[in-house]
């Protein structure tokens, strides 16, 4: 059976990271407006590291995993 290509994994790990903080997010929005009984700093805390995974972690991963040569 062949290996499947690396580009479809790392595309699914950079997607599943993308959907882990914008559920980060969520949560955080949940304890800030008061739905969840939770400390705010839990709040602030899985905000910032929600906003974080979505919009940079996928931006590293992709230029360490690009295939042209920096």
């Amino acid at each position: 059976m062949a290996e499947p290509d690396p580009a479809i994994r790392r595309f699914y790990t950079i997607q599943l990271l993308r959907l882990g903080g914008a559920i980060l997010v969520v949560g955080a929005i949940l304890i800030l407006t008061d739905t969840v009984e939770a400390p705010d700093i839990l709040g602030y805390l899985l905000l910032l590291i929600g906003l974080v995974d979505f919009f940079l972690v996928p931006i590293f991963l992709s230029r360490k995993w690009s295939s042209r040569a920096r």
